[in-house]
């Protein structure tokens, strides 16, 4: 049997989205001005980076090719193979909204056609008889920040009065989404994981996508700094996703990173966390030399998205993406006859766009291993054909979504 090894590249959009203006999202391309900014010089860092992106291993794979497919043209300043090695194409999102679960869920085979609940703009975000019911249910003074804003931001703004006062930092984005940010000693890291808890059934009858602890260290605006104990609370996918047909076929499903979180441990055999890009990329290659045949590794990269396309981020993003790209020769290396890799991503997060949140892309589609044909697959209406794909790879019955391109 064979097995498939699912990478996500948290946010690394390719522009071209044909639903992008009704997201406010037209024009936005987080390969593309990423690359035309390193192009012009405006993506170097001293200590960090310079030049153009150069991705060479991505770019072999199709990388160059798929963001030709999404937007019509190739990407500024970067070098183009002279071949192109494995299978590559593009995917357009076919769920509401532009979330992490949506494009977890629909990668997985089970698009979200249903619309999420959202927070409004404003002075207050979150409605007083949800932040009243929050207090009481678990015992808090009161909450700090109750708006939209960046989660470091929001950190240095309130930090200090967070330590001074015990109450959480409570905050959220144009996702369905509440972030809760509170110290892993003053307030406590499990007080807070069962803060996110209460919070998450209390949401349930808003339909909100998650609920997110964010816990950080420092005694000050000028040392806050998040740590890698972020703990996503995700409702519970519309249907069985490929996770869950994997696992009742007896395969097992080694998740790494936030995956777990992402589905609510649905369909999950094995979870492995790990900090940072680097991190989980050395779990990865580890599970790969314990993977069983007709197993699937999924893991999530988040620093793209996290720490780069939220923070808008133009060097810093080509620098995680440059590190990225030169460790697929290890990934390369642990293939074993039969073996897939398919690396995607879930939504874009254009660091040259205004404001900080998500922006409505096309995703690249990159696909390699012993046994996979080179060959263009084009623009794919949905990005369940990545979750059939899979399942039509691992040999399991196809779902009702998508369709596999093999």
């Amino acid at each position: 049997m064979a097995r498939a090894f699912l990478f996500v590249l948290d946010s690394f959009g390719i522009g071209g989205a044909p639903d992008a203006p009704a997201y406010g999202d037209h024009g936005s391309d987080t390969l593309g001005h990423i690359a035309e900014f390193c192009a012009a010089g405006a993506g170097n860092r001293k200590g960090l980076r310079h030049g153009p992106l150069v991705v060479p291993n991505m770019s072999a794979l199709g990388l160059i090719e798929a963001a030709r497919l999404a937007t019509g043209k190739a990407p500024d300043g970067m070098a183009v193979p002279e071949r192109v090695f494995g299978l590559h194409g593009a995917a357009s999102e076919v769920s509401h909204g532009k979330d992490t679960p949506s494009g977890h869920w629909e990668i997985a085979g089970t698009p979200v056609m249903f619309d999420w609940g959202y927070f409004p703009e404003g002075e207050e975000a979150f409605p007083a008889d949800l932040v009243e019911a929050i207090c009481r249910e678990a015992n808090l003074p009161g909450i700090l920040g109750n708006c939209h804003a960046s989660g470091t931001e929001v950190i240095a703004r309130f930090g200090e009065e967070h330590i001074r006062t015990g109450q959480p930092i409570c905050y959220t984005s144009s996702d369905s989404v509440f972030q809760i940010a509170a110290h892993e000693t003053h307030f406590g890291l499990e007080r807070l994981l069962e803060l996110c808890q209460i919070v998450r059934k209390l949401l349930d009858p808003l339909n909100i996508g998650r609920v997110i602890a964010r816990p950080f260290i420092g005694e000050t605006v000028q040392t806050f700094e998040r740590t890698g104990n972020r703990r996503d609370y995700s409702v519970l996918p519309p249907e069985p996703t490929l996770l869950d047909r994997l696992v009742e076929a007896g395969r097992k499903v080694h998740a790494v990173g936030k995956i777990g979180d992402i589905f609510a441990h649905q369909g999950v055999s094995r979870v492995i966390k790990a900090n940072g890009n680097m991190a989980l990329m050395d779990a990865t290659l580890k599970v790969m030399d314990e993977a069983e045949d007709g197993d699937l590794v999924f893991t999530n990269f988040v620093d793209f998205d996290m720490l780069f396309g939220h923070r808008r981020d133009v060097p810093g993003y080509a620098a995680a993406l440059e590190a990225f790209d030169r460790r697929l020769p290890e990934v390369h290396r642990k293939l074993k006859p039969g073996d897939m890799v398919l690396m995607t991503a879930d939504h874009g997060c254009d660091p040259t766009w205004r404001g900080t949140d998500h922006t409505r892309e096309r995703v690249p589609i990159m696909c390699f291993g012993p046994g996979v044909r080179s060959r263009n697959i084009g623009v794919r209406n949905t990005y369940a054909d990545i979750g059939e794909t899979i399942a039509a790879h691992l040999g399991i019955a196809p779902g009702r979504h998508g369709r596999s391109f093999l």
